[in-house]
């Protein structure tokens, strides 16, 4: 199996130019499956903290790049939607943020933005024990021991020291929401009205924002909070 990804057939949320050269690095098995970039790209393409994979993996093995708040090891490790990254040597931090096109963006905070992260639900268990586990969006799991309050589609928001669950936002009409998919990713507004579908059919959303209204499929929003969406501006 090649390690190489063809810039031409990269997915359309990487955050590389397509006509540059032939090959960039092939993300890594990990998070965010498909959709995630390579950490490298991120470091060398996107911030330009580095110019070669050699520097890259200089960094990686001084700890000082840190992803939810663990130390990556990896230059091919998948970032995505939601991801924290912390430079610590820096004193910088950036969360992943959805942008038009769905392509990622990465958005400068400060320190105590980035103590935690946003994750979406995506499926909810009951495992050995009579305790619950939460999928998130990027494919880690979370234990808790009463997920009545929690739904597929609600979002919650993760300690990334402690991984303890420290906020909750569900998805329902009134959240404010942002799209990270479709022609209306990255846009931000409050949803007016769930439309259910019978039938295997998708559920529709219609979001109110600033300039307007639109809809999409419910798989394409996220809920966040206010807090949440003035880090990013």
């Amino acid at each position: 199996m090649t390690r190489h990804q063809k810039r031409l057939s990269v997915p359309k949320s990487w955050p590389v130019e397509r006509k540059t050269g032939t090959f960039t690095v092939k993300a890594g098995a990990g998070p965010h499956g498909k959709a995630g970039v390579p950490l490298l790209i991120v470091l060398r393409d996107v911030l330009g903290y580095v110019d070669t994979k050699k520097e890259a993996k200089y960094a990686l093995n001084n700890q000082s790049v840190l992803v939810n708040g663990d130390a990556a090891s990896d230059v091919r490790r998948p970032i995505g939607m939601f991801d924290i990254l912390a430079f610590t040597e820096r004193d910088e931090y950036y969360r992943v943020f959805p942008d038009e096109g769905g392509r990622l963006a990465i958005s400068p905070i400060d320190a105590d933005a980035a103590s935690s992260r946003l994750g979406k639900i995506v499926r909810k268990t009951q495992v050995n024990g009579g305790k619950f586990q939460l999928t998130l969006h990027d494919g880690a799991n979370l234990v808790v021991d009463d997920a009545s309050e929690y739904h597929n589609k609600d979002s919650i928001v993760v300690d990334n020291e402690t991984k303890d669950v420290i906020a909750h936002f569900p998805y329902e009409e009134g959240a404010l929401v942002t799209a990270v998919a479709g022609s209306h990713a990255g846009e931000i507004g409050e949803v007016v009205e769930i439309t259910t579908t019978m039938g295997s059919g998708n559920n529709s959303v219609l979001v109110e924002t600033e300039d307007g209204e639109f809809e999409t499929i419910e798989q394409y929003v996220v809920v966040i909070d206010e807090n949440f969406a003035g880090d990013d501006e």
